[in-house]
This record gives C-alpha cells, structure tokens and sequence, in this order.
C-alpha cells in the first residue's frame, strides 16, 4: 500500500491542484490529510472540497477550528494580526458545505498502524514539533512505527535507530528506510512552505517496501499572490509565499 501525505494547504488551490496532478502520474492508494486546509489563502472553498473528495483520511488544523469558531480549542483571538485577518474573511465566505465537512473532522487519527497529529501528541492542535528533542517527546508519546505530524510547514524527518536519535530537516528527494526504527515524518506544507523552498511539498509512503520520499512540485505562486490581493488579504500573506517563509 502506497500513501501520499499532504498538510497545511490553507486555501492555496494551485499549489493543491499541482501536488493532486503530480499524484495523478505516480497515484497512490491512499492520500492522507493532516489538516489545515483553510486559512491565509484564497480558496477556502474549493480546496476543502478536493480534499473531501480526494482524501481517504483528513484531519483538522487549528486554523480550521478556529475558522469555524464554535470550540473551546482554537480560537482567532489566539492568532497573529495576519492570521485572524486572514481567518474572519474565511469565515465570512466559507461554504455551508465547506463548514460541514471540516466540522466533523478530527486533529488527530490512527489509521493502517500509523498514528497521525495535526500538531503532535503533547497537543494535536496547537503544539510545534521543529526541534529532535520535541520528535523524541512524540515518539515518547506514541506506539506506532510511524508518526506522522504537520502544523510547522516544515519538512522533517527524524526516528530512533536503536538507542541514537537521527535526522532533521527533509528536502527534496530525501528518502527514510522505515524499516530501521521509529519515525516521525512531517510532509511539509503544501499551501505555504516555511522551510526556504516555496515549492508544494508532500510525502509519499510505500509501505510494502518501507520507505518514505519526500517530495516538492512548483506551482505558479503569483496566482495565489494575486487572489491574495484581489481580496485585500495581509499582503505578507502574499509576499512570503515566494520565499517559503
């Protein structure tokens, strides 16, 4: 069984759209969402219904708690300026179908033996997991072989071989051999990068063979620039996106 991962879209529909196509000349059996879809980007809509229709399992972010705004855990008062800006426009245009569909999701999910967080297991909302002391907490904190976590939008991989902890920072192409310990992986984000790369960025997972491929896809980002200020969205929502930061 072959899995792609993909995270943090926050409404970047061509970025989505380019890592769905690439997915298309290489489809696995199975894609997995771990949350995010909406926030900062322009198409809420459009990107929550192609990851309903496309994901097999998808999880929430805390972005798209806090756009729905009916829950104790994520709420825009605890957001950056530009993220709560970002976050009540979403909410003035997110569908009825949109709302429904990222209402009945989750933060975190086990599925085929994998434990899946949107942050990470000290909080699957809210907590980041950018350092090897914070996936060694994770890991800690779980069972499973595999870990999969989002949230920072920064591509990770980093396991237990043995008794030695190992890894870090994932760009392209880096490949993780599963078979030879426990693993926490963080695909990266689709929607917007942090990691200096401002490609679209996703995982995929074999895991018939037991190996795991990091990957990135160019999109045309001045697409997404420019609905980010045909809205009047934050304009660092827009300038960043060129620099994967």
């Amino acid at each position: 069984m072959r899995a792609a991962v993909i995270s943090d879209i926050h409404g970047n529909l061509y970025a989505l759209e380019a890592v769905l196509d690439a997915l298309e000349k290489d489809p696995p059996d199975k894609i997995w969402s771990l949350g995010d879809t909406v926030g900062y980007g322009p198409r809420p809509n459009r990107c929550a219904a192609l990851v309903q229709e496309r994901a097999t399992v998808s999880l929430a972010g805390n972005h798209d708690l806090g756009v729905l705004g009916a829950n104790e855990v994520a709420s825009l008062l605890d957001f950056s300026h530009d993220a709560a800006a970002a976050g009540r426009w979403t909410q003035e245009v997110l569908s009825d179908e949109a709302r429904t569909y990222l209402a009945g999701l989750e933060p975190l999910a086990k599925v085929d033996g994998v434990e899946l967080f949107h942050a990470s297991p000290r909080d699957p909302v809210w907590d980041y997991v950018l350092t090897a002391e914070g996936a060694l907490d994770a890991l800690e904190l779980t069972e499973a072989p595999l870990v999969l976590v989002g949230h920072s939008h920064v591509a990770l991989a980093i396991g237990i071989i043995g008794e030695t902890l190992d890894g870090g920072l994932a760009p392209e192409g880096s490949e993780v051999d599963l078979a030879s310990g426990r693993w926490l992986l963080n695909p990266g984000s689709v929607g917007q990068p942090r990691d200096g790369d401002p490609r679209a960025a996703y995982l995929m997972i074999d895991f018939a063979a037991k190996r795991a491929q990091f990957r990135r896809v160019p999109y045309p980002v001045e697409r997404t620039q420019a609905e980010i200020r045909e809205r009047n969205l934050p304009e660092a929502l827009a300038e960043r996106l060129a620099h994967g930061l």
